[in-house]
Parts: C-alpha cells; structure tokens; sequence
C-alpha cells in the first residue's frame, strides 16, 4: 500500500503512490466505459449516443467537484471533455457492433 501524499518523505514514495493512482484511475475508467456499453446497448437510435445537453451537464459537473477540491477547474473541464468524447466514440463505435452482431445471429 502506498503512503498518502502528506506522508511521501522521498521521490520513490511519490513514484510508488502516483503509479498505484494510475492503476486505480485506469480500472475506474474500466468502469466508465462499462456503463458506455450498457448505455450502447439501451439506446434504441444510434442518433441518442450523442447528447449534447448531457455532455455539457457532465463537464459542468466536474468543473465543480474540482473547484469544490481546489483543483485547477477550467483544465479539469478540458480534460473531461477529451474523456466524454472518448466515451461518446467508444459507445458509438459498440452500439454499431452490437447492431452488426445481432444481425449475424
């Protein structure tokens, strides 16, 4: 288990707890885009994979929890909009194959 950042004494510390973040941010997003596929398998109309309103309501939403934690919210912002673009690919590129997989069958 890596030490919390206010206990890091050496670089090794800080290396060790930002490398065990990572795994933990990596399976998080695992996670995300596990909700992506379920969302690509209930959306009827491939027009209802983009959302717009959604997307800005999203990235207003973590605008907030950084500023709420003193993080830097305006690149926060940048960022998730990268993550929901992503996210909005990934769904779409799965609804299309779940589409063509069911037409195989």
């Amino acid at each position: 288990m890596p030490k919390s950042p206010d206990a890091c004494e050496t670089m090794a510390d800080v290396r060790a707890g930002v490398d065990a973040l990572d795994r933990e941010l990596v399976a998080l997003l695992a996670r995300r885009f596990g909700y992506m596929r379920a969302a690509a398998r209930i959306k009827p109309e491939r027009a209802q994979v983009r959302d717009e309103g959604r997307k800005q309501a999203v990235i207003a939403a973590a605008r907030e929890e950084a500023a709420a934690h003193g993080l830097p919210a305006d690149e926060i912002a940048r960022f998730w909009d990268r993550l929901v673009e992503v996210s909005i690919a990934y769904e779409a590129q799965e609804w299309d194959r779940l589409r063509s997989g069911a037409a195989d069958a």
